[in-house]
């Protein structure tokens, strides 16, 4: 059993898999260790992944990335439709409060949510893995950004369940590195806590955090982050540049060419890898509209000079990183670099300046978080055995929750959870009601969200509530939880009684040699358990029903997508066998098929090859393979013959080696066989002779039958012959030579001289105890 981690990136993903005592990356169907987190919309089928970014030039408008970074997002939000939308080339629009997207899909307009999207691609990861696994997979734990809110964590696990996966948690992506640090790490102290701080520059965000580690244990002291700086920034940046410079240069208003700045966009991308290695690079950008090819030269100070603004923000989260954890510079042991991005040497050089000293670059950068994710679901799954090791997360957004005032009072919010608050955790809040009531949980400091988040999270109805036994307010008591995922939910809710009850009084401990006493008992008041109330909670993810109704459609898509594969696999193997048996045919089949039939079956083949470039365009799979089979029916036998004449002759001649093989041993008069009788060797002589004549005749009569003729006799025929004839044979002529018999002993006669000899004494004894030997 293996267990899966994904960590879903905002550019691409990698997959994490458990087994075997260690950790592998899983390749994708093209072998590559990270698929491009993109999803697709076709004519026929839906295109994720690798399929998706061939998708990407030419079908732009259909083809949605940022996945990562829309999930759980309002369309209204400032920040999804002034920036999120320049990275998403098709149509933005409002599905139930969620951003989502308008495509065309199945040559119909369609509008999938983002959670619908995430599903599809979870969907595309669950498959690969499957793959690799030889098996369904389940059980998975997800990564997700630490400033994710409470709506984007229940998205990712409501996308989980649309893509029918076992989401054991979703986890911060920087306690997932280092989860994956820590735990192979052998030299942990066991009393003061080695502080470790971890940046994480991605595709579209930049992330610290500061990490106390002691054996066996990690306690995630602060993260902070900035979710305006990231690698696509860095592409941003130089998409504009040139925008404005090719503008001057060629009199091309890109910005009011969404393809060209699609292409545009791909070649930044590639110019930034580029000067992270040289010192100056070309930008080449064929085509890029109005029939213009576009280039200039760039030189890498000239980038770092660019991005300058975008550097300088690096500072911020880090500094706040080190605030929030109460630490000094001096208290940091290391500092641990992941993420794509930070291989731009300009990046390096600003971080290890504002930190003092030189990054630590001991984990992959761009495998660490899937890594961590796989070994947190071995922990969370009871089918492997882990290093014990205990994790101890924290909340980014401090929460609170609120009440309508009642009876005259002014108390109508408790902030429940604050910032960097640990996960999971549990709170018990009293309430005094007579009636049901509503209890709302929302974001304490709205501040620290994305701009225009709805700082609303969730509302709890406490049903089943009504006046105490004695007409006054019932107390309640409600249990506040975040999870292991950093999700709220009041997970139950009771009333409380007071009641006498008896216990017994504390004694103090009785002298040594004294008899215990009997403990004296008194009548206390404590309040108790009386009743369970129902819960019921609203928020702004879906609910059940939908998440099943989703799951239904996703599962219908998929299946429609793996049957247009199979048609599309059926097409492609009806049109190779076509030009393949048309070749053979009129070449090294030639001999093998009667001219009248060839001329036929030739005709057949066009007469298929015509239908497939026409009407069987966009046939059913069950069409393409009833003409694959027809066409199969004549070309088979055509094929069997010419192999059947290229073999039949070696199998004859290592049929006839064998009777001369065994019929000289058994005519031979050497030694080694003068044991085997005459009746057992006429018995392999009538053996070989059988197999000589229906090798004749069946060599015969084949030798009567054209080259196009059906074969009267197969090569795997005469293969059995002669394993049958060996397996007779050989036990009889192998039969070793048996032993011969020991002469009796005669008595010993007394010799002239007198006294009988004695017998001759070995010089040492046939054989030594066993106990005496020696053995290697």
């Amino acid at each position: 059993m293996s267990v899966v981690g994904f960590d879903v990136g905002n550019l691409q993903s990698v997959i994490a898999v458990a087994r075997n005592r260690g950790i592998d990356i899983v390749a994708n169907e093209v072998s590559n260790r990270a698929t491009p987190s993109m999803v697709s919309f076709g004519a026929k089928q839906r295109y994720i992944g690798e399929s998706a970014k061939t998708q990407e030039m030419g079908n732009f408008k259909n083809t949605v990335s940022a996945l990562k970074r829309i999930i759980g997002r309002s369309y209204d939000e400032p920040e999804v439709q002034e920036f999120e939308s320049q990275f998403i080339g098709c149509k933005l629009c409002d599905i139930g409060g969620e951003v989502g997207v308008e495509v065309t899909y199945l040559g119909q307009p369609a509008q999938f949510s983002a959670t619908q999207l995430y599903a599809m691609y979870l969907g595309k990861l669950r498959d690969t893995t499957s793959r690799e696994l030889g098996g369904r997979m389940s059980d998975v734990v997800i990564s997700v950004p630490a400033w994710y809110t409470d709506r984007q964590r229940r998205a990712v696990v409501q996308a989980s369940q649309i893509a029918g996966l076992n989401c054991l948690r979703v986890v911060n992506d920087s306690t997932a590195v280092a989860l994956g640090y820590g735990i192979t790490k052998s030299d942990l102290p066991e009393d003061a806590a080695r502080n470790v701080v971890f940046v994480d520059l991605g595709h579209s965000s930049f992330t610290v955090s500061v990490v106390a580690f002691k054996k066996g244990e990690l306690k995630v002291r602060s993260v902070a982050y900035d979710r305006g700086v990231g690698g696509r920034n860095f592409d941003k940046a130089l998409a504009d540049h040139f925008i404005a410079l090719f503008d001057e240069k060629y009199k091309l208003d890109i910005r009011s060419n969404s393809k060209a700045q699609v292409r545009l966009y791909a070649a930044c991308e590639k110019l930034k890898k580029v000067l992270s290695a040289n010192s100056q690079a070309p930008i080449t950008v064929e085509n890029l509209m109005n029939d213009v090819d576009a280039n200039a030269m760039y030189s890498r100070d000239e980038f770092v000079e660019l991005i300058e603004p975008l550097l300088k923000r690096l500072e911020g989260p880090i500094s706040r990183a080190i605030a929030d954890a109460g630490i000094s510079a001096d208290e940091i042991h290391s500092v641990e670099a992941v993420g794509g991005s930070l291989r731009i040497p300009a990046v390096k050089q600003r971080l290890a300046e504002l930190f003092g000293r030189d990054l630590s670059y001991t984990l992959n950068q761009e495998e660490a978080v899937a890594r961590g994710c796989a070994l947190q679901c071995a922990i969370a799954s009871p089918a492997f055995r882990v290093r014990e090791f205990s994790i101890n997360d924290i909340t980014a957004h401090p929460i609170r929750l609120k009440w309508e005032a009642v009876g005259g009072s002014d108390d109508t919010g408790l902030d429940v959870f604050g910032h960097n608050n640990p996960i999971p955790s549990t709170k018990m809040v009293t309430f005094y009601r007579k009636q049901p009531f509503v209890v709302e949980a929302e974001y304490a400091d709205p501040a620290r969200l994305p701009p225009g988040t709805n700082p609303w999270i969730s509302r709890f109805e406490i049903k089943n509530v009504g006046p105490a036994a004695n007409g006054d307010l019932s107390t309640i008591k409600a249990k506040v939880r975040l999870d292991l995922s950093g999700v709220l939910s009041i997970t139950s809710a009771y009333t409380v009684v007071e009641t006498e009850v008896e216990e017994p009084v504390p004694q103090p401990e009785p002298k040594e040699g004294e008899e215990p006493k009997t403990p004296e008992m008194r009548k206390v008041r404590k309040l108790v358990k009386d009743a369970e109330l129902p819960v019921v909670q609203t928020s702004q993810c879906l609910d059940a029903a939908a998440v099943g109704q989703l799951a239904k459609r996703e599962a219908e898509m998929h299946a429609a997508d793996e049957l247009v594969a199979a048609t599309e696999v059926a097409k492609n193997s009806l049109e190779e066998y076509i030009y393949e048996i048309r070749g053979k045919v009129e070449g090294e089949y030639k001999d093998y098929v009667e001219p009248a039939t060839q001329a036929e079956f030739l005709a057949t083949l066009t007469a298929a090859e015509d239908w497939l470039y026409d009407e069987g365009e966009d046939a059913t799979r069950e069409a393409y393979l009833d003409k694959l089979a027809g066409l199969r029916g004549t070309g088979d036998p055509i094929a069997e013959r010419q192999r059947e004449d290229v073999a039949r002759p070696k199998a004859a001649r290592e049929l006839r080696d064998a009777i001369t093989h065994w019929a000289d041993r058994a005519t031979s008069q050497e030694e080694r066989y003068a044991h085997i009788t005459p009746e057992e060797r006429q018995r392999v002589i009538d053996r070989i002779e059988k197999a000589q004549e229906w090798l004749d005749e069946r060599l015969e009569k084949q030798s009567l039958k054209k080259k196009w003729d059906a074969p009267t006799v197969f090569a795997s025929e005469i293969k059995k012959q002669r394993e049958d004839l060996v397996y007779y044979v050989t036990p009889i002529m192998s039969r070793p030579k048996p032993e011969p018999k020991p002469e009796e002993s005669k008595p010993d006669e007394p010799m002239s001289g007198g006294d009988a000899a004695e017998p001759a004494k070995s010089e040492e004894p046939a054989s030594k105890p066993a106990e005496d030997m020696d053995i290697d």
